[in-house]
């Protein structure tokens, strides 16, 4: 996820830096960077919980004794996906909206 973000902001510096001049704020900037990584989360987990949830019920009843798996996991799971993607992506965005934009746009 860390590299995936690194590379979508160095991919887009000319964007940030001309964002940048015509006044966005480093808020605005992460917040674009960030939704597109948040949709992929989302569709991420719209698929893998469905599956991971039938995968373990699955095996689980091979098992004479087995328990039951709460809904608590799969939310933990999905804050803890959601809280990483934030994080890398945030730091990352954060940093390309930091840079200056005169450097970013001299070199075209």
């Amino acid at each position: 996820m860390l590299g995936l973000a690194s590379f979508t902001a160095e991919s887009r510096t000319k964007e940030i830096g001309v964002r940048k001049v015509l006044g966005a704020s480093i808020f605005q900037i992460v917040e674009l960077l960030g939704k597109d990584f948040l949709l992929l989360i989302s569709f991420a987990l719209a698929i893998g919980l469905p599956l991971g949830w039938w995968g373990v019920m699955h095996f689980l009843e091979s098992y004479q004794f087995h328990t039951e798996i709460s809904v608590w996991l799969f939310i933990g799971i999905t804050g803890l996906m959601v809280g990483i993607t934030l994080i890398s992506v945030g730091y990352q965005s954060a940093r390309a909206a930091m840079m200056n934009p005169v450097k970013t746009l001299r070199s075209e």
